[in-house]
């Protein structure tokens, strides 16, 4: 029933939010040099890699100066790339990776291989699910970039203390995926990013 409601909320989202899509399209295209959309290869349900979509926010060579942005004093992240990801249009075009059946809307934000292999068994759980656009930890970590900015070390940081954090609370719905607990968590990552 979950399949279902991400096909039809993810097949009317891109509809609806055609017009913004193109809006932002265009402004990545006339803001910096480089393509409109960011691929990067994650760890999807069952450990398979696929392409996440997202809009490009930063300069073409990011990837090769670290894996990890340190929100706004990171350099590499373009003027529009800034204002995107704050309020978060940047994630737009993984509506596509739902509608392919990679992502669902709700479920554990998929992590790139690196990090991957450093999980425990127990953290493994997370690849036996969809991953998703959002869920309890995007919710709760949603600056995280801002977290990491204010630290010395934003990878161990990431490592030690967010990464094992953000699992756990995945987990709550891992658990417990129910209906009520998709949109449950639909409305409270609306409820956070307008309010």
């Amino acid at each position: 029933m979950i399949r279902f409601f991400d096909i039809l909320f993810s097949f009317f989202g891109l509809l609806v939010l055609s017009p913004v899509f193109l809006a932002v399209m265009i402004l990545v295209l006339i803001s910096s040099r480089g393509g409109i959309f960011f691929l990067q290869i994650r760890v999807g349900k069952n450990g398979k890699d696929f392409p996440l979509i997202k809009f490009r926010t930063m300069v073409t060579d990011a990837q090769s100066h670290g894996d990890l942005t340190m929100g706004a004093r990171d350099s590499r992240i373009t003027r529009v790339g800034l204002f995107l990801r704050r309020y978060k249009l940047d994630e737009i075009p993984q509506l596509i990776n739902v509608l392919k059946g990679e992502m669902s809307l709700v479920g554990p934000r998929p992590e790139i291989r690196k990090y991957v292999e450093m999980y425990t068994e127990e953290e493994k759980q997370v690849l036996t699910v969809r991953p998703g656009i959002t869920d309890y930890a995007s919710i709760e970590y949603i600056n995280e970039n801002e977290i990491l900015g204010r630290s010395e070390d934003p990878e161990r940081t990431y490592i030690d203390e967010v990464m094992p954090a953000k699992i756990r609370l995945n987990m709550k719905f891992i658990e417990h995926p129910t209906l009520t607990n998709y949109f449950r968590i639909l409305g409270k990552t609306f409820t956070r990013l307008f309010f």
